[in-house]
């Protein structure tokens, strides 16, 4: 698009805009004194800002619609710079290694509230990477993701308090409560795809968090349950901020046991079922794949991460109630797959880290950190609409042996 055509656009834009804030910006109007103060220096800031963002604005997206893609310029067979250094394994694994020691050294290098900060946010790994399993490998698109996290958290305080189950014993026990929950939701909506899918797993959610809000000789309704007991770890005695630490180090561990399991089963043979269905469920069952036991397995083993997070929720908050899991938590959640990019481990990964760590380092912002945390999503998803980090995809390409070439047909 010609400058003067951008410029002139964006002129028109801003004009507009200040038209319309002109009685928010502008006009004051003093009800105990009975004064109106006109502030129009405010219309001519807003009016700038708003030129100069869009005009911005214009020439990234005229730049993303009409520059050059990676295939006008590169051979077929060629990736990324990027691409290549990230499979360099020279440099893959001083990176990892790099990764490794600054989690480790989390609580010696900041304060206490910030390792707990990092903790939530490594819950949220494990929660949205078991979300990814359904969302960003099978392609089933789930709004109700919050249930199974309230099954497993439910799951342990109840079992600690009517049964006195430990930590310990509780985990597998609310992985395999969620997963069956998952196998619950799984039945009814095989036939379902898309918005209407969405719309019953939402639906879903909602149920489980109304039955934990009023069925109160259960969940004890909105109080929720307190004195929930944090692991135990070799019968140590220790403080609140040990424990704190120790819950850190063991959400490291069933971090990274997390992102293990979930790269095997995405390169495995289910894993490669569920990216067929993600990408054209009639052409995967008209190939021989089963389409319902991929469904189902993608619900459960999904489910099942969720409710490990909501133990180690539980556990870590010591009192919980259906507050803690609302629609946000599931749109939150949601989020970091798609932003992190659909089927990517490290984009999930950085996703949950960016999303829960992001908003309280705006805090400086005060009122308007939730507007600068939106804009730059609104930024990412436009300007690179595949994630933070797009999902490898392997390819298999003949190459022809040198006999192959000099044989004729």
């Amino acid at each position: 698009m010609d400058p003067k055509e951008e410029i002139k656009k964006s002129f028109i834009a801003a004009i507009w805009f200040m038209f319309l804030t002109f009685p928010i910006m502008v006009v004051r109007v003093d009800t105990i004194e009975h004064t109106v103060t006109w502030r129009w220096e405010r219309l001519i800031w807003v009016g700038a800002a708003f030129f100069l963002l869009s005009f911005i604005w214009r020439r990234l997206l005229d730049r993303k619609l009409t520059g050059p893609s990676a295939t006008d310029t590169a051979p077929a067979h060629a990736a990324p710079r990027w691409k290549h250094l990230t499979a360099d394994s020279r440099l893959k694994r001083p990176a990892l290694a790099a990764a490794a020691l600054f989690f480790l050294a989390v609580p010696l290098l900041f304060s206490w509230n910030k390792t707990i900060l990092v903790t939530n946010a490594l819950i949220y790994v494990v929660i949205a990477l078991g979300l990814n399993i359904v969302v960003g490998l099978a392609g089933q698109l789930v709004l109700g993701y919050v249930a199974f996290f309230a099954v497993g958290a439910y799951g342990y305080a109840l079992l600690n308090l009517h049964y006195a189950v430990g930590f310990w014993s509780a985990l597998p026990i609310g992985a395999a409560l969620a997963a069956l929950f998952g196998l619950l939701l799984g039945f009814p909506v095989l036939r379902l795809r898309g918005d209407y899918l969405a719309i019953v797993t939402l639906g879903f959610g909602e149920i489980i968090r109304i039955v934990l809000e009023n069925w109160n000789e259960l969940s004890f309704g909105p109080s929720g349950i307190d004195n929930i007991p944090p692991p135990d770890f070799f019968g140590l005695i220790l403080n609140l901020r040990q424990t704190h630490i120790a819950i850190y180090y063991l959400m490291v561990v069933l971090t990274l046991l997390t992102i293990l399991v979930v790269s095997r089963l995405q390169h495995s043979r289910i894993g490669r079922s569920w990216e067929a269905l993600r990408e054209d469920e009639t052409a995967a069952q008209a190939m021989g794949i089963d389409t319902t036991r991929a469904k189902l397995s993608a619900f459960a083993l999904g489910a099942c991460w969720a409710g490990m997070g909501g133990v180690v929720f539980a556990a870590k908050q010591k009192f919980i109630n259906p507050g803690n899991f609302t629609i946000w938590e599931s749109i939150l959640v949601l989020c970091i797959v798609v932003l992190g990019g659909m089927g990517s481990i490290t984009g999930v990964v950085l996703a949950a880290l960016v999303l829960v760590i992001l908003p309280e380092a705006l805090r400086v912002f005060a009122d308007y950190r939730w507007l600068v945390f939106g804009a730059m999503l609104v930024l990412v998803m436009v300007f690179r609409p595949e994630g933070l980090v797009r999902a490898r995809r392997r390819v298999y390409a003949f190459e022809p042996t040198e006999s192959d070439k000099t044989e004729g047909p």
